[in-house]
């Protein structure tokens, strides 16, 4: 779920990973494996994530467990 809402706000960008990797300076593997659940970002990448794609923490990262 939270994979897929990045991966989603990353296109709405129009970004590829590539892209995107290079704006908050990681690999293009190290996007692809968080938007595949393989790898959990630290807080620091997070908040890179969220301001290159113009959402907040919660936008992305928050869980609402029903």
């Amino acid at each position: 779920m939270i994979n897929q809402r990045m991966k989603t706000a990353r296109q709405v960008k129009n970004l590829s990973q590539a892209e995107l990797a290079r704006i908050i300076g990681v690999s293009r593997q190290t996007v692809n494996m968080i938007e595949n659940g393989d790898y959990n970002p630290t807080v620091a990448l997070c908040i890179k994530i969220c301001k290159a794609l113009d959402v907040t923490l919660n936008d992305l990262f928050w869980e609402v467990i029903i």
